[in-house]
């Protein structure tokens, strides 16, 4: 039951909620999973008629990791370009199910393709969050040899996010795999540097730094759990926390 949430208000005004292009594919190896996409567009809601607005940046790795490509003899640049397109395709994706339930997008991509996207142009992203739009933020930084966690980085500070939320397959940071060392404990909370010595594989080190000399937080979640999205907007302390959340406001 969510009608206790209607007493309380949100923790955050604005959010940036990181996906990763994987977590659509649900159980399978390859594609989008309609099943995920749906959850997520219903979870998406949920947080937009709270009032929050909310900008998402999505990876492409269901469909082409250029990092991968590379590794096998392909140029850097062309396969970090192939990925670009990629987290397109899982842009149009999310947007088609968001509309077809009520919730006004707008996919704002770093590579330029009129017939499908806007341009990105930070002005008006952030005129779309304050009208309640959720935007979309496709093509990563535009740029190769950046991936979309720097990409949700660098949006999350031009919107002016309170704070970036990285949905992930596992419930938090851990000291070590949890798949793999079954004593492998989970953090609570966890400094960007710790992050960095410890190389704990929440996002790549550029998109920690970033983070970290902007002082914006970081909440690593469930997503598999229905309603994660909404508990953490709401404050409830799930997941792990990397850097230092700013104490709730209060209105009046």
């Amino acid at each position: 039951m969510t009608a206790p949430l209607a007493t309380q208000s949100p923790r955050f005004k604005r959010i940036l909620l990181k996906l990763s292009g994987e977590a659509l594919m649900g159980d399978g190896k390859y594609g989008i999973s309609p099943k995920v996409l749906q959850q997520i567009a219903q979870e998406v809601r949920e947080v937009v008629e709270l009032g929050v607005e909310m900008g998402i940046v999505i990876g492409g790795g269901n469909i082409f990791r250029g990092v991968s490509a590379s590794t096998e003899g392909m140029d850097r640049a062309s396969a970090d370009y192939m990925g670009m397109l990629a987290t397109a395709i899982n842009a149009l994706a999310l947007q088609d199910s968001l509309e077809k339930i009520g919730v006004y997008t707008r996919v704002q991509s770093a590579i330029e393709m009129q017939q499908l996207a806007e341009p990105y142009i930070r002005r008006r992203a952030m005129r779309h969050l304050e009208k309640g739009r959720v935007v979309i933020f496709a093509g990563g930084t535009g740029n190769p040899y950046f991936t979309t966690d720097t990409a949700a980085s660098l949006r999350a500070m031009e919107i002016h996010a309170e704070v970036i939320l990285k949905a992930t397959k596992v419930d938090g940071i851990y000291s070590a795999d949890p798949m793999k060392d079954p004593t492998a404990t989970r953090f609570k909370q966890v400094s960007y540097i710790d992050v960095l010595k410890k190389n704990l594989k929440v996002m790549d080190s550029t998109a920690i730094s970033l983070c970290m000399d902007n002082e914006l937080p970081i909440i690593v979640f469930d997503l598999g759990q229905h309603g994660n999205i909404t508990r953490v907007v709401m404050g409830e302390e799930i997941g792990t926390t990397v850097g230092t959340l700013k104490p709730r406001q209060t209105e009046g």
